[in-house]
């Protein structure tokens, strides 16, 4: 266990509150410069999240920030240190890369803020830094374990041959993940990801995050993969990952899933491919719960690229109480509703706010970063306890939702 963190550094990282507010997207920023000199530092993190959004680079300053801010009230920080011992589980981050990180890190404080960066501040963050690495490590390192031992567990990278190749719309493909070794895989929880070390010829190694879009049978995984604009890693799927293709596949992560015994309503709101953990939610619902009062509602565009929606019906079918409600953005001529869709338009909080049981239901969420800001800032506004609003962020939580 780790040795609280003394007054001095406490008092210390908090007065560079200011500077980081300042600086502190430099800092990161020089930051990855010097880790991603080591091409064995890069290749561990998804580099679609360093490009010209720098989306990951932000996310990494805000947490930062968060952090330096609740150093003294690190009890608001424990849903954010789950959701990163998770990330770092997917991507196989170990106790021996921390040091390289630790060096870049206070290395980038002195480069960026110069004479401001003591020899007391830099002490301060160094000891900052490890007081947070020494939970992180510990907490993953139990999920390690409990990777490892569970039945059909494992630990770092297992080959799995895509079994099946399923066109669910005109933007997304499921494809049927089963393991080469013939052996049984991991019990993922409803909502869970995995995470695949790609190689693609012509680029170096890159790293992605799948949800699984099953619910748990012991036997195989489905991934429904959006083809994203100038994706590398979902192009190369949809066009050249064809039945038989080797894939290396780390255990399934994530702290977003369905509890294990649902004691509310459930209500699961997705939109375009966002759907993907609440298809494995949804049958996991029916196949275990199907007396639970669960509505599930998801938005796409039109018909075209509306997935898996015969599925889900059948799958619903399978519950005394669970209800669909599909939203068609801009139906397409020829589409009829009742059959293809049942509402034109988006989703709207005065619909959810008619149809769906704030005063009672948990809410799962999952979809591009403008839905998903808008539906929980919805029901936030609406009444609903942040402890019944769970959400799935796709790519890094860069962004404080309104909730």
């Amino acid at each position: 266990m780790s040795q609280p963190l003394s007054a001095q550094t406490i008092a210390l990282v908090k007065a560079t509150v200011p500077a980081l507010e300042a600086h502190g997207l430099d800092i990161v920023g020089e930051m990855y410069s010097r880790m991603f000199r080591d091409p064995g530092i890069r290749d561990l993190f998804n580099q679609s999240h360093h490009g010209d959004s720098g989306s990951q680079p932000r996310a990494l300053t805000a947490a930062i920030l968060a952090y330096a801010s609740n150093i003294d009230n690190l009890g608001a920080l424990a849903p954010a240190v789950e959701r990163i011992a998770q990330k770092h589980v997917g991507l196989q981050i170990l106790p021996e890369h921390y040091p390289h990180v630790a060096n870049a890190l206070l290395g980038a404080i002195q480069h960026v803020l110069g004479d401001a960066a003591t020899d007391e501040i830099l002490a301060a963050w160094g000891e900052a830094y490890w007081f947070l690495a020494n939970i992180l490590i510990a907490r993953e390192g139990r999920i390690y374990d409990e990777q490892q031992t569970a039945p059909g567990g494992w630990n770092g990278w297992r080959d799995f041959r895509v079994d099946a190749v399923i066109r669910e719309s005109s933007v997304i493909t499921s494809f049927i993940l089963k393991p080469v070794d013939g052996q049984p895989v991991i019990a993922n929880k409803a909502g869970q990801y995995l995470t695949f070390w790609f190689e693609i010829p012509g680029h170096p190694p890159i790293k992605r995050n799948y949800s699984i879009s099953n619910a748990a049978n012991g036997e195989y995984y489905r991934i429904s993969v959006k083809r994203e604009p100038h994706g590398l890693a979902s192009g190369w799927l949809h066009d050249e990952a064809a039945q038989g293709t080797i894939l290396k596949v780390a255990p399934p992560a994530g702290e977003f899933f369905l509890a294990d015994n649902p004691e509310r309503p459930v209500v699961l709101l997705s939109g375009g491919v966002g759907l993907t953990p609440m298809v494995a939610m949804l049958e996991t619902i029916a196949a275990q719960h199907p007396d639970l009062p669960t509505i599930y509602v998801h938005g796409t565009h039109d018909r075209d690229t509306h997935a898996m929606r015969q599925h889900v019906r059948d799958t619903a079918a399978q519950g005394a109480r669970i209800t669909v409600a599909d939203f068609h953005q801009t139906p397409l001529a020829g589409e009829a509703a009742g059959i293809d869709y049942d509402h034109a338009g988006l989703i709207t909080e005065q619909w959810l706010l008619a149809n769906t049981p704030i005063a009672e239901a948990d809410y799962y969420i999952c979809g591009p970063r403008p839905f998903l800001r808008a539906s929980v800032a919805a029901l936030s506004l609406s009444g609903v306890p942040s402890d019944r609003i769970h959400y799935e962020f796709f790519g890094p939580a860069d962004e404080l939702l309104a909730a």
